[in-house]
């Protein structure tokens, strides 16, 4: 597939870490309003740069543009490609405003083309993982899931000063005024949706908490830095979503059963450590004790945690694994892996690729156009809120979504080949025996 991108800020690096791993993928060039940014990322990566936008949606070797610039830009930038006859893959949220969403879907499907979006580790190795354990029953009947996503005091971690290998700055005004809410809770959405269908009833909170986060003014300068959702699915599963720029980062994903628990610790990362804890009255118990609580090595003795799971792979799950051609000095080589071992590694490409895919074999997008609809509904509910804790109805919904295909043919079976550790079995009599007069 030939694309284009419209916007070369600070995630535009982000997507090229994977670039690499991605020969499917040929880019015809970029546009940004910004000439000496785009002639940066020109200079460094050796893209064409397109005059005008006007340029880009003219040149009939484009088939997809990828829409990177600030949210307020999506909905006009979307719309313009769209009816110039181009597939749109924009960056999360796809607008601020549900109607201007469902606007830009009906002008997709009237002019024969494809609208879909971020984020996409819907499609990674650790989400995977989660979807086939719950699919094999490792856990028995799903019914809870907890989901982090704690992205540290943002007014303690100089948002000012941070830069991408090519120098574009974060857009630290953009997403404190746009709030964590809209800027991240679909990370969570987009996995716990396509696993358990749409939510029907949403209990939502959200408020401003630290007044002064940055030197730079602000407008709006009271946008909601904490938010936390209770979601109430059709099947019976709730969850509650968590999202600040208040406290430590924290973001973690978990899927807690009537006999055990899958957790991810990061869903930042790809391929981030997937355990599987089938419950005892062993590994229950012990979580009373507190040295096992602050001792997860003892813990883990006693089955608290379970087990690593070998990770579902998938057809580019290698693509994080490296990072070639976006900085290169050894510093940033450095940088680069300890980034991808210890904090976050995400294929950004991911979602492009999927859908190139699904095109390329004239199959349905596995994210369909009501489920992205949905998706931005609920970050919307969620955002808007308020500090009265409300509870709403959304107005969308979808047809609940298959697994995708390769979980259905992925070897072993998650449930069966679970084995608790040995000291958890030695130790059941005992623990049984302690439970007793």
């Amino acid at each position: 597939m030939k694309i284009a991108f419209v916007g070369c800020g600070y995630v535009f690096d982000i997507y090229m870490r994977t670039l690499w791993a991605h020969g499917e993928l040929e880019i015809c060039g970029v546009f940004d309003i910004d000439a000496a940014r785009a002639a940066t990322v020109s200079r460094h990566y050796g893209f064409h740069v397109y005059p005008s936008l006007d340029a880009l949606l003219a040149d009939p070797a484009v088939e997809t543009v990828v829409n990177l610039t600030s949210i307020r830009s999506h909905h006009d930038i979307s719309k313009r490609a769209l009816r110039a006859g181009k597939h749109v893959y924009s960056e999360k949220p796809f607008t601020t405003e549900l109607d201007q969403t469902k606007e830009l879907f009906d002008i997709a499907e009237r002019h024969g083309v494809v609208l879909s979006g971020a984020p996409s580790n819907l499609y990674c190795d650790a989400v995977g993982t989660l979807w086939k354990a719950v699919l094999d029953g490792a856990i028995g009947k799903p019914v809870l899931v907890y989901a982090e996503l704690d992205d540290n005091p943002a007014h303690l971690m100089q948002l000012e000063k941070v830069q991408s290998p090519t120098g574009a700055p974060f857009p630290y005004v953009e997403e404190l005024q746009e709030g964590c809410t809209v800027e991240h809770v679909a990370y969570h959405l987009v996995w716990i949706c396509a696993m358990f269908g749409p939510a029907v009833s949403v209990t939502a909170f959200s408020k401003h908490l630290v007044a002064h986060k940055t030197d730079t003014p602000l407008s709006p300068a009271d946008t909601p830095d904490f938010s936390v959702a209770c979601l109430h699915f059709a099947n019976g599963v709730a969850a509650r979503i968590t999202c600040t720029w208040v406290s430590p980062r924290d973001h973690r994903m978990r899927i807690i059963g009537e006999e055990g628990e899958i957790t991810a610790d990061n869903a930042f990362h790809d391929q981030a450590p997937v355990h599987l804890e089938r419950f005892s009255r062993v590994s229950l118990s012990a979580r009373k004790a507190y040295s096992v609580r602050t001792q997860p090595l003892l813990g883990r003795l006693f089955g608290v945690g379970g087990r690593r799971l070998p990770l579902v792979r998938r057809w580019k799950s290698y693509a994080v694994e490296a990072e070639k051609g976006v900085g290169r000095s050894p510093k940033h080589k450095l940088v680069s892996w300890l980034r991808r071992r210890e904090i976050y590694a995400q294929d950004k490409l991911l979602g492009i690729a999927e859908m190139a895919r699904a095109l390329r074999e004239g199959k349905p997008q596995p994210m369909p156009p009501d489920f992205h609809v949905h998706i931005n509904e609920l970050t919307l509910l969620i955002q808007r809120a308020g500090h009265d804790s409300v509870a709403m109805q959304p107005q969308t919904s979808f047809a609940p979504m298959a697994p995708l295909a390769d979980l259905a043919v992925h070897p072993g079976n998650y449930r069966s080949s679970y084995r608790p550790r040995l000291f958890e079995r030695l130790t059941a009599g005992l623990v049984e025996a302690l439970h007793k007069r």
